[in-house]
């Protein structure tokens, strides 16, 4: 077996080995041929792949946390002089005030609105302000002679915007005194009504060029205008209460009169003697009899059971009774407060 082998492979041909320098050359004619070639690496494509995935994940959650609108508070729908959404405003302050303001609009065409929300939902109040004067307008076109009360219940923040128009009259100083001297002590011993109808006071009166914004001696107004406006938020309050029973009865309505009259001289100044109660009873029965048949009798259905609806805003914009601006525009004035 040794010897068929052996002598089966006596004649098959030997490689001749490469001389050295032969074997160099051939080697660097292959890495000639293919000189940018590399070795494959794993895992290079799934790489990528992963990559390209983290970064449209990243750009995603960026878009969502940092979308201006995605969490934007809608601006709620202009119904009237007064829109209290937070439900902070009683029925009677509210239609003492959209008389109030329905007739400072008729007799110096300034335009006044409050609104009154529940929260903020996380927006800046002065970011939401801005949304309102641009979605509403009010004030007329040219004069912008618009004011808007803005207040945020759960937040207990506050803002007075003011239209271009007013900023000389309604300085920011002003703005701010009128949150800080007549609203907030109010609002802080959760009196909402008095706090408005006493800040919409102010508000027209700083507009006719009645109010002082000195700080030197800003306390010790505050003090006299505090007592005062109680005085006037009573006989508001007194009134409405005496046209609502007139219309039910007049006794009714002179009754109340003539108990309501001394007890407001007894509070607000002195106690009476029992004369003075009889002749500020008796005055005050004439006023609860007067009143209502004055009102009733005007032809203009706005006594306290009139429609407070209707004829919208003196700028147009509107028809039907619909509430709209008058086209007004602001430029930021105003003051920002809290309670």
């Amino acid at each position: 077996m040794n010897c068929w082998l052996a002598k089966g492979t006596e004649n098959a041909p030997t490689p001749t080995p490469l001389p050295r320098g032969d074997l160099e050359k051939h080697t660097l004619s292959q890495r000639v041929e293919h000189p940018f070639k590399s070795p494959p690496r794993r895992g290079v494509g799934v790489g990528i792949l992963g990559s390209i995935k983290y970064l449209f994940s990243l750009a995603f959650l960026l878009c969502v946390l940092f979308a201006p609108d995605a969490h934007a508070l809608d601006v709620p729908k202009l119904t009237g002089y007064v829109n209290d959404y937070a439900g902070m405003i009683s029925p009677q302050a509210k239609t003492a005030l959209e008389e109030e303001l329905r007739a400072f609009e008729q007799s110096d065409s300034t335009q006044i609105v409050i609104l009154t929300i529940p929260s903020l939902q996380g927006e800046v109040l002065e970011e939401f302000s801005v949304k309102i004067t641009e979605a509403w307008k009010i004030g007329q076109k040219g004069k912008d002679n618009g004011i808007i009360l803005l207040i945020s219940k759960e937040d207990r923040k506050m803002r007075i915007e003011v239209g271009r128009g007013l900023e000389g009259k309604l300085t920011d100083l002003a703005s701010g005194r009128i949150i800080d001297q007549e609203i907030k002590p109010r609002f802080k011993a959760g009196d909402f009504d008095g706090g408005v109808m006493a800040g919409i006071l102010t508000l027209i009166k700083a507009t006719r060029g009645e109010f002082n914004a000195d700080s030197n001696t800003g306390r010790q107004r505050g003090k006299r205008r505090g007592g005062s406006s109680q005085i006037i938020n009573f006989l508001i309050f007194g009134g409405i209460a005496l046209l609502a029973l007139g219309s039910f009865s007049r006794y009714l309505s002179g009754a109340a009169g003539a108990v309501g009259l001394p007890a407001l001289i007894a509070t607000f100044f002195s106690p009476l003697g029992l004369v003075a109660a009889i002749i500020t009873g008796i005055v005050g029965l004439i006023i609860g009899f007067a009143l209502p048949s004055l009102f009733s009798g005007s032809g203009r259905g706005s006594g306290f059971g009139g429609s407070y609806y209707g004829g919208g805003f003196g700028g147009g914009g509107s028809s039907g009774g619909d509430f709209g601006g008058g086209g007004g525009s602001f430029g930021g004035g105003g003051a920002s407060g809290d309670w």
